[in-house]
């Protein structure tokens, strides 16, 4: 039996993503290494050139209009991912993680999202098929997290302490603040403890649970084909890692990201709810509204970033 041209796209996918994981794990990182800038910078190119070359795949095997919805599909959430590369951070330094643990956790961390995303997903496109009114509920939410996100300032950082997440573990685990030299249990006096990594890897994968409850609604919103939001998820995703390493000491130079992001999300809220009621906007506007919001989003943070550096230079030299 011949296999369809989806089929063929799906075995492609997986044999590329099983391949690229060898490659990244078993050349491109160390077990407890210290990810520099410059690795961290290759695997970035790394991932994201795998993902526009499947796009590519995508345009010869499924037409031009499913590459160009995975595109702004992928985009979408690799740019979504940047708040999520934020809250690591937070994650990280709050449980006071060595730095050479992070490249693992984060692994764990992500592929733990990734099944559950996949769960997700699936969840979604099963209540879409059979209750067509999730689509105005998805809208609801997108245009909700636009307008919550535009308006919202990050000025004061979280407190983890009160994560309802950590206090689960807390009241239901033997917990440890040491990390057991990179373990996830100890044990000690004949007792078993979960050291803090454990409780970081958690907190990692229910972190992106969140933000999933944006960006899933938001791809079904560019698409609901299976294949194309199955695959943009998981690449995004999986470029997280990379990202975060490349990133890790410049988040503060994407501070009007955030706002980019929100027009983005109050768009596509918007492109649902117009294509419920059979108003139709084509694929390409969808892109090129998110790639324009998105690079005016971080040319303009990189811009004032820069601007509040030469002050702060000026300000010393007259000192």
């Amino acid at each position: 039996m011949a296999l369809t041209p989806q089929q063929i796209s799906y075995i492609v996918f997986g044999i590329v993503i099983i391949l690229a994981l060898v490659f990244d794990l078993g050349l491109l990182s160390k077990k407890n290494a210290v990810v520099t800038i410059k690795k961290a910078l290759t695997q970035t190119i790394f991932w994201v050139t795998l993902a526009l070359g499947f796009g590519i795949f995508v345009w010869f095997e499924d037409g031009p209009r499913q590459a160009v919805e995975y595109l702004s599909a992928y985009l979408m959430e690799w740019s979504l991912s940047i708040d999520n590369i934020f809250v690591f951070i937070l994650i990280f330094t709050f449980f006071g993680i060595k730095e050479k643990f992070y490249g693992r956790l984060l692994l764990i961390g992500i592929l733990m999202a990734i099944l559950l995303r996949i769960i997700f997903i699936s969840v979604g496109i099963v209540l879409i098929e059979r209750f067509s009114w999730v689509l105005w509920i998805f809208g609801a939410i997108l245009l909700w997290t636009g307008i919550k996100m535009f308006t919202t300032k990050h000025d004061e950082e979280p407190d983890l302490s009160n994560n309802r997440v950590y206090k689960f573990l807390q009241r239901v685990l033997p917990l440890t603040h040491e990390d057991g030299n990179g373990t996830f249990v100890m044990h000690r006096d004949g007792k078993k403890y979960y050291t803090i990594l454990f409780v970081a890897v958690i907190m990692l994968a229910t972190t992106d649970i969140l933000f999933a409850l944006d960006s899933i609604p938001a791809v079904f919103a560019i698409t609901q084909e299976r294949l194309i939001v199955y695959t943009s998820n998981i690449f995004a995703v999986l470029g997280l890692r990379s990202l975060f390493f490349l990133l890790k000491g410049a988040v503060n130079k994407f501070a009007y990201l955030q706002q980019g992001i929100a027009i983005v999300l109050v768009f596509i809220g918007l492109k649902m709810l117009a294509e419920i009621i059979h108003i139709k906007i084509p694929s390409y506007i969808s892109l090129l509204v998110i790639v324009l919001c998105i690079g005016v989003s971080i040319l303009y943070s990189a811009a004032v970033a820069k601007k509040e550096t030469d002050q702060d230079m000026e300000q010393k030299d007259l000192h």
